[in-house]
């Protein structure tokens, strides 16, 4: 394919991966072979490019959203996590973030997420075994205790 969308995209293109950092990782696949960071309509067959995948970093971003992939920011690694009490909780988190840890997932206990309260009657038996236990804003400030200083992803 060498049509002029695609060669003055091609070239647009080069110029933002040229100008986007990276981490200094060398990609291969398992069997050691180098990984491009693009791949083009030459490596496909009766498929529509720019319509159907694009550059990286361009609508509709079926190649994610960073002109280089993930060279640049690697994904966030998320720990599920989340038990008992929110001051259990708490303390989990702040030893998972100062191990090494770079995002959180809140694993909420079943009362938690039906919307219970934890002293409502079908939550006998339920508070806090599967997850964290959440019945007032109160408990989420207990929750995210110390962290407004910490950069991290919470989710």
């Amino acid at each position: 394919m060498k049509d002029s969308l695609y060669m003055q995209k091609l070239d647009e293109y080069n110029k933002k991966v040229a100008g986007s950092k990276t981490n200094g990782m060398k990609y291969t696949t398992v069997s050691g072979e180098p990984v491009n960071v693009l791949y083009g309509p030459h490596d496909v067959a009766d498929h529509d490019y720019m319509r159907d995948l694009n550059f990286p970093g361009e609508y509709p971003y079926t190649r994610g959203i960073h002109p280089n992939g993930y060279r640049g920011k690697i994904w966030t690694m998320r720990q599920f996590a989340g038990f008992g009490s929110p001051e259990d909780t708490n303390e989990r988190f702040h030893y998972l973030l100062n191990n090494g840890q770079t995002g959180l997932s809140v694993a909420f206990d079943l009362p938690t997420l039906m919307g219970w309260d934890a002293d409502a009657p079908l939550s006998e038996g339920e508070v806090g075994i599967c997850g964290v236990s959440i019945s007032s804003l109160e408990d989420m400030e207990v929750l995210l205790k110390g962290f407004h200083s910490i950069k991290f992803q919470l989710r």
